[in-house]
């Protein structure tokens, strides 16, 4: 799935700014792509639901409609001319004047809808996207609607962030040559003091494939013809993390001497392996520090702002971060190239959060229903599952900070069925890309013990929150049942653990003597605990915090505005923990691995 862009062959117009808006009223029917009125805009991108202080269109579940006109360029006559929605949450329809050319179910992938024969090169045309933010047993994530008596319809759902509905990312009107590149696949290695770059070309129809690679100066390295084949750089540059470099690779189709089609890619040379409980990059042990993140900021919700990734990056590296997980869902594109550029290593998650009944039972972890069940979540729901992980795979494959894949956060992977469920799911990810390792976060429930499908992935990522979900302000307690649960895992599985989450919410500037939950002075004293029992655990190969920044979630009895365990503020203000973490990550110059890969 490549990324339009502009080349030589392919042009580009940018669709964000202000839209008409309304929402769907199933009371009053009427044909939503005819023109919009009543003057209601909404800014794209962004979420809509934090835009406006109406509560009837912030708790909206089902459609909402955004409408624009747009110019084709005059010079486009000839070119297949598409629309290209980098995300609508959690579906959408994409209509040109009155004729429906897309939909698409998930929020966080993008697609595509072909308008060539509806436009018109050098005239305007009316662009119509719905988007609905419902969640069923069948969606990724999964939810349910729920109806009360006087017909208000409320979304529920079970993962702990605010359900963002929109068009959170930027639209395109982008043109393509009728011959043209499809997809382009590269998968690198390295060679003693060599790089190599397998690549693979899919065009539209049949024409000559040439292929080039240049380094970050611009000369020319390597070189081939056809569609697949095998580049090798003497002497190459790897990326890696904290140093990123990153070569170019042109791909462009031919008639003879006429250029039909050209498309850049960047790539960057580097390898990734599991081997014991070491993770590789580059054939050296790779030790993550960093977070679990979210796409969350005021007013724009889960709206993608190039300020805030500039600003976030930012406190990644004062902070001494290498790393990051894409908690629960894909980001935009731009924050993955922007890893790319800056040597910030990514674990790409899925939208699956949320497959877990045993929630409903509190911390007993017994759901009132089975997770895995045709009536909870069965086949159609895995259908869904495996179509978010073609959608994810194809548009991240080629990404050098994209080091594994999450293929779900906190299942019930401890239940019957669960692992029916994953077990084809895992089978596809690996045929899809055979060259990344592959994880998920487990859950509380999920011990090693009674986990049902840990053997079938590669990395463990552990979510474990002792000393506040449990033994809440006896941190004495906590350390000693957290390191006797990771060397179970450690002993049982032999493979590498990434404690994936663990945190403790904080108030700002509420501060004490004691160890009082909610205080700075106890989050800082819960990650000084977690970090003593990883640093005497050997098979721990990776710490993220639970969270980088304070997050929206739904209203309720035990969040205050909010998820509270950023170590930053949702402004980005840094809390006392952000200083302990800069200095165990930055300032005492923390190896990338500080073991041996032996238990």
């Amino acid at each position: 799935m490549l990324k339009p862009r502009i080349t030589a062959t392919r042009e580009l117009v940018n669709l964000d700014g202000l839209w008409r808006f309304a929402v769907d009223k199933p009371a009053v029917p009427q044909p939503w792509h005819a023109l919009l009125d009543g003057g209601t805009e909404a800014a794209v991108p962004s979420s809509y639901n934090d835009l406006f202080v109406d509560p009837e269109i912030r708790d909206h579940v089902g459609w909402v409609w955004y409408q624009r006109t747009v110019r084709v360029p005059r010079g486009w006559a000839g070119d297949r001319i598409l629309v290209r929605v980098d995300a609508a949450t959690h579906a959408g329809r994409v209509y040109a004047g009155n004729t429906l050319v897309a939909e698409h179910q998930g929020g966080y992938t993008p697609f595509d809808a072909d308008v060539t024969d509806l436009v018109v090169a050098g005239e305007e045309f009316r662009l119509t996207i719905g988007v609905s933010n419902e969640l069923t047993n069948v969606t990724i994530p999964p939810g349910s609607v729920t109806v009360a008596q006087d017909g208000r319809r409320s979304q529920k759902y079970l993962h702990d962030f605010y359900n963002y509905a929109g068009l959170a990312r930027s639209v395109w009107l982008y043109s393509v040559p009728r011959t043209r590149i499809t997809d382009i696949t590269v998968v690198t290695d390295v060679d003693g003091t060599a790089g190599t770059v397998d690549y693979s070309v899919e065009t539209s129809t049949a024409a000559e494939v040439r292929v080039r690679l240049r380094d970050e100066a611009g000369a020319v390295v390597a070189a081939g013809d056809g569609a697949n084949g095998r580049l090798r750089v003497e002497n190459a540059v790897l990326w890696q993390p904290g140093a990123a470099y990153l070569y170019r690779l042109e791909a462009e189709l031919f008639d003879g001497d006429v250029l039909l089609d050209s498309y850049p890619l960047d790539v960057g040379i580097r390898t990734v392996e599991v081997r014991g409980t070491q993770f590789l990059i580059n054939g050296e042990p790779f030790y993550f520090t960093g977070f679990g993140k979210h796409e969350d900021s005021p007013v724009r919700g889960k709206g993608h702002d190039d300020a805030y990734l500039v600003h976030d990056f930012q406190l990644l590296r004062w902070v001494g971060a290498n790393s990051f997980r894409t908690s629960h869902y894909p980001y935009a594109e731009e924050v993955i190239e922007f890893a790319d550029r800056h040597g910030i290593v990514v674990v790409d998650e899925t939208a699956a959060v949320g497959l877990n009944l045993a929630v409903t039972g509190g911390l007993s972890g017994v759901g009132t229903k089975p997770t895995f069940s045709p009536e909870t979540f069965g086949d159609q729901t895995q259908a869904a599952h495996a179509q978010h992980i073609r959608e994810l795979v194809a548009r991240d494959k080629n990404h050098p900070s994209v080091v594994m894949w999450c293929l779900a956060n906190e299942p019930a992977s401890h239940e019957d069925g669960a692992r029916k469920y994953f077990e084809p799911l895992v089978s596809l990810t690996r045929s899809l890309d055979p060259t990344r390792p592959i994880t998920y976060s487990v859950v509380m429930f999920a011990t090693f013990r009674n986990d049902k499908i840990a053997d079938l992935f590669d990395v463990l990522s552990l979510n474990r929150y002792y000393g506040w979900y449990l033994d809440n302000g006896d941190l004495a307690s906590a350390e000693r049942n957290l390191e006797k649960e990771l060397r179970g895992w450690a002993e049982r599985f032999g493979k590498p653990l990434i404690m994936a989450e663990y945190g403790a919410d904080a108030m700002p500037g509420l501060r004490s003597v004691w160890d009082i939950p909610w205080t700075e002075d106890y989050q800082q004293a819960f990650l000084a605990m977690c970090h003593r029992v990883f640093d005497r655990v050997d098979a721990v190969t990776g710490e993220h915090v639970w969270n980088f920044a304070d997050f929206a979630t739904a209203p309720g009895i035990h969040r205050v505005d909010g998820n509270r365990k950023g170590v930053f503020t949702r402004d980005r203000k840094p809390k006392s923990a952000a200083h302990d973490l800069r200095t165990r990550w930055k300032l005492a110059r923390r190896p990338a691995s500080p073991r041996s890969s032996g238990s």
